[in-house]
């Protein structure tokens, strides 16, 4: 069963409209660990407009569960990601001013960046983890990211939203499942995440047995506005049974 890691950048985006601390992200991230989640997971932009570093210092002093660190590999992301040393690092390679994650890593281009990167991390006990387009990655691709020591890809599943409910669905997730299929052979962990929801995780990860995570964060907030945090959690986890 993929685990839920429940990312809380849109609590923090509700906490910075105002001058106040309301709501508290550390308070309400254990709130959701209490209702079954099994990871958090943040992505601290260079802007600030949402999580910053000083909530994701004390997540990672005070959570029990797994802390997922998402971000560009700057230096200074590496250097605060080394310092906390959380459980996993997920590498996006969004520009600073993207509005959210909207493309994967592609080998060419990227091998000095992220074979530092991915070494840097490694050496520190943290797993890592590679955001990937199924659309475009290739197998090649694939083999260099695991060679330089990446533990993990997660599936950019936008393509895969977009298509539920539409009759490109069957195509969109076989494109998913070959690209989790050859991962998982060649010794690589799969993790998924993007506009993953109530409507079409269930498929998606009955569809794609090898995903081992699962990222949820803008559509899980937006239902906890409506149902409040428990039954929230728990639909979600039902979805991943």
């Amino acid at each position: 069963m993929a685990r839920l890691s429940v990312n809380v950048n849109k609590v923090a985006t509700l906490r910075n409209s105002r001058a106040k601390d309301l709501p508290n992200v550390y308070e309400t991230a254990q709130k959701i660990i209490g209702f079954g989640a099994e990871g958090i997971t943040v992505h601290p932009r260079p802007d600030g407009r949402h999580i910053r570093w000083p909530d994701v210092y004390e997540l990672a002093d005070g959570i029990k569960v797994e802390l997922n660190i998402e971000g560009y590999p700057s230096e200074h992301f590496l250097e605060k990601v080394l310092h906390l040393r959380p459980t996993q690092c997920t590498l996006v390679p969004d520009p600073p001013d993207v509005l959210t994650s909207n493309a994967g890593w592609r080998w060419g281009g990227n091998e000095e960046i992220l074979t530092h990167a991915v070494g840097s991390l490694k050496k520190a006990g943290v797993r890592v983890s590679l955001f990937v387009d199924p659309s475009e990655i290739e197998m090649k691709e694939l083999i260099a990211f695991r060679d330089i020591g990446t533990d993990r890809i997660e599936l950019y599943t936008e393509a895969y939203a977009d298509s539920f409910g539409t009759d490109k669905i069957e195509e969109v997730t076989a494109q998913y499942k070959k690209t989790a299929s050859l991962a998982h052979s060649m010794g690589l962990g799969v993790n998924a995440g993007h506009d993953l929801n109530l409507l079409n995780l269930s498929h998606f990860v009955s569809s794609i047995p090898e995903v081992e995570e699962v990222s949820i964060g803008h559509a899980l907030v937006c239902d906890a506005l409506d149902l409040g945090w428990q039954q929230t959690l728990q639909k979600y986890l039902d979805c991943l049974k």
